[in-house]
């Protein structure tokens, strides 16, 4: 049979046109929301990369953990669509450059609590220690260089179950300007001035040769993790120790007792944070709370976001930064624990939907946070807090039980061991809220001294699931009539050319 060659270009053009109309369509396109981009904080970077990773089938948000100075300044600059950072721009910068002042409206929003850990790599006889614990006066003078042995009479005095090792301390501290190291020394200068003199700084000023710059979270907690920083100690979110499967130093609190930032020793002690009107955060409280679960530097993280567009962010943009900004307040706040951090309260919620419903292409309402299935709702982790153990509490005894990721117990070396804490709240691990204690890494992970890690960058046993992102559909629109119309041209493509093929022929010798 002879078809015409028309009719073969016809079939395979409508062929084509079928098979590249039903090819998927990237979602940010399909659905409408541009990407977005932003910069600054790494101390709740693995939050933030985490609900970067479970919106990725709906929306591309890029972001820079380049550390909270950066991100402020690139923010100003209005090169990113949002920064992220630990503390507020700053009047007067503390290396006397003019104040940050950005030129468009913006606002600050709360995105998830967490702790400041002190992560550190000790070992005694061969032996890992995971249960040491220190007075902030203690950790003041580590930081300003005027501690620096480990079996400094101090430090032994305050862990009776352990026999300090006659070894330096190398307190790692990040070189990079960032909000962690401003909340650091905010929380020194602010307890122990006749210790910590230089107030608080971004810019982390060391006090000998001994102490240990790296740039970033990552660089910080590599730096410890590995093998050559046996006898370092430096300040990290908490999130970073529990992904490496390293210990964190339990913290002398305003009751007496020892404790670990845990989720529920953070929620405790943000009860008594202030909150001003710009959603920025007061921590005189936090530092000086007298109940014994509290752990004294909890904060919260803020997302810095334009309530008016930029050179860089539009309206249409400020679609995709609101809906991922209702997923982080809402789904978001159901990973935290297990991602190293504390969930926000309900208050600052609802305060940051009010937030996103001021943002230019807002799809968020301002009452969206009614939708929202927090996991501190009225504040149920601080209410459910375990208290702390008795050999947590300040005296000649002491816990055995490890801490951040580190899981295993450390036997008692010294003539204080006191057993073990209880589990949930001043021990080791993220819980989840019926107090059972998630797993943390075990193995130790291998990282660079540029802070390249997978094994820090991944969850690892603490990862949390990444929970699908739905978004609201438009309905039948563009998109879902071309997809009925290549449907069409696909079947005839398939099914014209047999018909074709069918059709008698004539026979030559008749005519």
């Amino acid at each position: 049979m002879n078809v015409p060659l028309r009719l073969v270009r016809l079939v395979a053009m409508l062929a084509a046109a079928a098979l590249v109309a039903l090819m998927p369509v990237p979602a940010q396109a399909a659905d409408g929301y541009p990407p977005i981009s932003g910069s600054g904080s790494t101390w709740s970077q693995n939050a933030l990369d985490q609900w970067r990773k479970n919106v990725a089938s709906n929306m591309t948000v890029n972001f820079s953990g380049t550390g909270s100075s950066a991100g402020r300044t690139d923010f100003i600059n209005q090169t990113v669509d949002f920064a992220v950072s630990e503390i507020p721009f700053q009047d007067k910068p503390e290396d006397g450059s003019p104040p940050e002042k950005p030129p468009v409206s913006f606002s600050y929003m709360p995105i998830v609590a967490g702790g400041t850990s002190l992560m550190y790599n000790l070992k005694i006889g061969g032996k890992r220690v995971t249960n040491l614990r220190l007075s902030g006066e203690v950790i003041a003078k580590i930081f300003t260089g005027q501690i620096s042995k480990w079996n400094d009479a101090a430090i032994a005095k305050e862990n009776p179950a352990l026999s300090m090792p006659d070894r330096p301390i190398t307190p790692v501290y990040r070189s990079d300007g960032s909000g962690t190291s401003a909340q650091f020394t905010k929380w020194m200068s602010d307890q122990y001035p006749s210790i910590w003199t230089q107030g608080m700084r971004s810019q982390f000023p060391a006090a000998n040769a001994t102490f240990k710059g790296q740039s970033g979270s990552l660089g910080v907690a590599g730096y410890v993790s590995q093998n050559y920083g046996e006898g370092a100690i430096t300040y990290v979110e908490y999130s970073y120790a529990m992904k490496s499967g390293f210990p964190v130093v339990k913290v002398l609190n305003k009751a007496g007792y020892y404790v670990e930032p845990t989720y529920q020793s953070v929620a405790v002690a943000l009860m008594s944070a202030t909150i001003n009107p710009d959603l920025t955060q007061n921590l005189g409280g936090v530092y000086n709370s007298t109940d014994p679960r509290s752990y004294p530097m909890s904060s919260y993280s803020y997302m810095i976001v334009p309530t008016q567009p930029t050179k860089v962010f539009t309206a249409e943009k400020g679609k995709t930064l609101s809906a991922f900004g209702s997923y982080m307040l809402c789904v978001g706040q159901q990973q935290a624990s297990s991602l190293g951090y504390s969930p926000l309260p309900m208050n600052l919620v609802a305060e940051g939907f009010r937030v996103l419903a001021s943002l230019p292409g807002t799809t968020v309402s301002a009452d969206g946070w009614n939708q929202c299935d927090n996991p501190n709702a009225d504040n149920k982790l601080a209410a459910s807090a375990p208290q702390p153990a008795e050999c947590d509490k300040q005296g000649d005894k002491q816990c055995t039980s490890g801490t951040g990721g580190a899981q295993q117990d450390t036997p008692a070396t010294g003539a204080g061991g006191g057993g073990s804490a209880t589990k949930g709240g001043s021990t080791a691990g993220a819980s989840t809220e019926s107090g059972a204690v998630a797993p943390a890494v075990a193995a130790e992970a291998a990282v660079t001294d540029t802070g390249d890690t997978e094994g820090l960058a991944a969850a690892g046993a603490n990862a949390a699931v990444s929970s699908p992102f739905t978004l609201p559909e438009d309905g039948w629109g563009t998109p879902q009539s071309i997809m009925l119309a290549a449907g069409l041209l696909l079947i005839a493509a398939i099914l014209v050319p047999p018909l074709v093929m069918r059709r008698p022929r004539s026979d030559p010798r008749q005519k």
